[in-house]
């Protein structure tokens, strides 16, 4: 690239035009650095892969990464308050190590947006952190980790584990007559339960169908058994009955949570190929670029492309509103999003 350079005549101060497509003090151009986050964070490729694809040296690709999570640090926040009064929120966590050392990737997602954060701990603590303590309205979709209990909205728990816990029930005794009739009876009304909300129902036939399901549910729960296993499960319906049929009301709210599974997945296989991140710096960076990047894929159709367009409009303005560059704007009914 050949810039344009001259001297002033009254002057004499050297004025040189400013590379288009280019932040300032930065090394590499907005395309390049967009493909590099958008290539590691999104899509899973390593930085030695990236490193023998292009030719740049893995320091290099850290602190170009460093220096876009510092550019962007603040969206997160803005994002969480948009998260909090989403009407569907979920959330859900996995392991994951940081400089050797054991801990944990919190995901808080909607069908518009994904907040990543990586803590040393599993405690309620870092849900507080997101969620904060004053009432918030919609619902939070949930496994039935303790963590989550003390939310300052309602709660729906994941159909998915309670099937799965259903499941190895009759694995565990598969000889027991009680046992597999029960499983039975109950597996098929829980995998319709999720179902039912992608069935081509008005939301009057959703709702009578979800009565019928859920009634169904009720007597299998309160009738009679012998089998403790089987009184342990019937335990969770009773016990947490306020936190399993909000589904019922509405076929935007999920009787699951598969969106917080499915986005957690990219992150188990990145522990795997990379055993966590290697400083907390690393983990910082990640947490920051895996929100914004995984929150553009939602909100634009080329993640990449917005994500160079984002870096052209700071580059062209450095006071530019991050956010704003990012996204264009908030979303103009936050309290529409669902599952």
């Amino acid at each position: 690239m050949r810039l344009e350079k001259k001297r002033c005549p009254k002057c004499h101060r050297i004025i040189e035009a400013s590379p288009a497509g280019v932040l300032p003090r930065c090394k590499y151009g907005n395309n390049l650095l967009a493909h590099i986050a958008v290539e590691h964070y999104v899509h899973g490729t390593t930085l030695g892969q990236l490193e023998k694809r292009l030719g740049i040296g893995y320091g290099s690709l850290v602190a170009g990464l460093h220096f876009l999570a510092r550019l962007f640090e603040k969206v997160p926040d803005r994002l969480v308050k948009e998260y909090q009064q989403a009407l569907v929120k979920h959330a859900d966590e996995t392991g994951w190590r940081n400089d050797g050392y054991n801990g944990y990737g919190w995901l808080y997602a909607t069908i518009t947006m994904s907040i990543f954060r990586f803590r040393a701990t599993r405690s309620s603590a870092v849900v507080k952190e997101v969620l904060g303590t004053a009432r918030l309205p919609g619902i939070l979709v949930v496994d039935r980790y303790n963590a989550y209990n003390k939310v300052p909205c309602r709660i729906q728990y994941c159909y998915a584990h309670l099937l799965r816990h259903v499941q190895d029930l009759e694995d565990e005794f598969p000889d027991n007559e009680e046992i597999r009739q029960f499983v039975a009876a109950l597996a098929p009304l829980l995998s319709s339960a999720m179902s039912l909300r992608r069935l081509p129902l008005s939301k009057r036939q959703f709702r009578r169908q979800a009565r019928q399901i859920k009634r169904a549910i009720l007597k299998i729960i309160n009738a009679e058994a012998q089998h403790p296993g089987i009184q342990g499960i019937q335990n969770i319906f009773r016990e947490k009955n306020k936190r399993l049929f909000h589904w019922t009301e509405d076929p935007v709210i999920p009787a699951d949570n598969n969106l917080a599974e499915r986005e957690l997945r990219p992150l188990v296989i990145a522990r795997k190929l990379s055993f966590g991140s290697q400083s907390n710096a690393g983990a910082r960076t990640r947490e920051i670029l895996m929100t914004v990047l995984h929150t553009l894929k939602k909100r634009s159709g080329n993640v990449e492309l917005s994500f160079k367009s984002a870096l052209d409009k700071i580059a062209a303005d450095s006071k530019a509103d991050r956010y704003t560059a990012l996204f264009k704007q908030a979303p103009s009914a936050v309290r529409r999003n669902t599952s």
